[in-house]
């Protein structure tokens, strides 16, 4: 006997999907009939659960957003120190981001962003209070002295931010052809050592004393 699929969960089936497509074969390839044949519907049917086309982007940058800020406040959330925050932080980001290959294809569609302004909005907006968090574990580790005392965690926050990017597009192009997690705690181990503060010499110890 088949058991009939409740809304919400054939609304999350054809989400999924959706993610899973635009991986696949790129977002503005991606029509709803290619997503109706994915999850064994008709296109009216698909389009009973989402009004247009629209609505299903909507409903895909809600649950892209949802999806991070659950990670986000994980790692923000967790104790110690700063600088480990940041680093759970962007591997979180990066996880996500391997576990679901259609984001940056979203991310860098020009095309789509041009046709939908909301989606665009949305992603924007979503970036921002990521920016927000990376900038403050930056801020507490240079007020804990970790950082240099003259680092400016906006400016230090878009480097980490474009490292994640120029990353994952990087992937992206090269097939995934090695592990996001990994490179992407490899070179942020390089850019904080670029953000740390030089530990004082002796004679500076000195003078200071």
């Amino acid at each position: 006997m088949r058991i009939r699929k409740s809304a919400e969960a054939r609304r999350l089936e054809i989400l999924q999907a959706t993610l899973r497509l635009a991986g696949e074969v790129g977002p503005d390839r991606l029509t709803t009939e290619t997503v109706a044949r994915e999850v064994g519907l008709t296109q009216p049917a698909v389009f009973r659960h989402f009004a247009t086309k629209q609505d299903l982007w909507d409903a895909v940058a809600d649950y892209i957003g949802k999806t991070m800020e659950a990670g986000w406040a994980d790692s923000a959330g967790r104790s110690g120190a700063p600088e480990h925050r940041l680093r759970s932080l962007v591997a979180t980001q990066l996880c996500l981001i391997q576990s679901t290959p259609a984001i940056p294809a979203i991310l860098f569609s020009r095309e789509l962003h041009s046709r939908n302004v909301a989606l665009r909005k949305a992603l924007f907006a979503l970036m921002r209070r990521f920016h927000g968090l990376v900038a403050r574990a930056i801020a507490e580790a240079r007020d804990a002295s970790v950082f240099h005392d003259d680092l400016d965690p906006d400016d230090a926050a878009f480097l980490v931010i474009g490292l994640i990017q120029g990353l994952a597009l990087r992937w992206s192009l090269s097939g995934r052809a090695f592990g996001l997690v990994g490179e992407g705690r490899r070179l942020l181990d390089l850019q904080i050592r670029g953000f740390a503060r030089e530990p004082a010499t002796s004679a500076q110890k000195r003078r200071r004393g």
